[in-house]
């Protein structure tokens, strides 16, 4: 089953990633059929994104709080890294919607 969604996730970025250079190869004068593969490049940098970054803090927080359960001593040597490393997960995201705000803007 991980093999599968795996294999899923993995075809999904590559179709993104046609998709996004399909987009950006794009002239000037866009014609209709590049508008719609701008549209779908936007969605799913972001869908996609946002997916990848809520698994990975998801995954984050709850090892996180884990070690904290075993160990409540070591809190704060946890929790900052922590909280740091979310912040990069969430910065990911972030770019991701730079890119399709580009996009966006090429429309």
């Amino acid at each position: 089953m991980r093999r599968k969604v795996v294999w899923i996730l993995a075809l999904t970025f590559i179709l993104s990633c046609l998709v996004a250079s399909v987009a950006f190869a794009a002239e000037e004068g866009l014609g209709q059929e590049a508008k719609k593969f701008i549209g779908l490049a936007c969605g799913l940098a972001i869908g996609i994104a946002a997916m990848g970054g809520g698994i990975g803090q998801g995954i984050a927080i709850s090892k996180g709080l884990e070690g904290i359960a075993r160990n409540p001593e070591a809190q704060p040597k946890i929790f900052i890294p922590m909280i740091v490393g979310l912040a990069l997960i969430e910065s990911l995201v972030i770019y991701a919607l730079v890119i399709s705000i580009m996009l966006y803007a090429k429309l």
